[in-house]
C-alpha cells in the first residue's frame, strides 16, 4: 500500500522539479552570449587599468 503512494510522490516530485529546470532558462541568441562576454572582457580591462594607475600614482 505504502509503495504505490511513494512512488506517485516521487513521480510528482521529480516531474515538477524537470518543469522548474527548464521553465527558468532564459533562451539567448549567440549574438547575445557573444555581446555578454565582449562586456565582460571591457570591464575586466577597465578594472586592471584602475589597478595599474593605482598603482603607478603610489610610487
Amino acid at each position: 500500500m505504502k509503495k504505490p503512494i511513494i512512488n506517485t510522490f516521487l513521480i510528482l516530485f521529480l516531474g515538477a522539479s524537470l518543469m522548474t529546470f527548464t521553465s527558468c532558462r532564459e533562451d539567448k541568441t549567440t549574438e547575445d552570449k557573444i555581446e555578454e562576454v565582449g562586456d565582460e572582457i571591457d570591464e575586466g580591462v577597465e578594472e586592471v587599468g584602475d589597478e595599474i594607475d593605482d598603482h603607478t600614482d603610489d610610487n
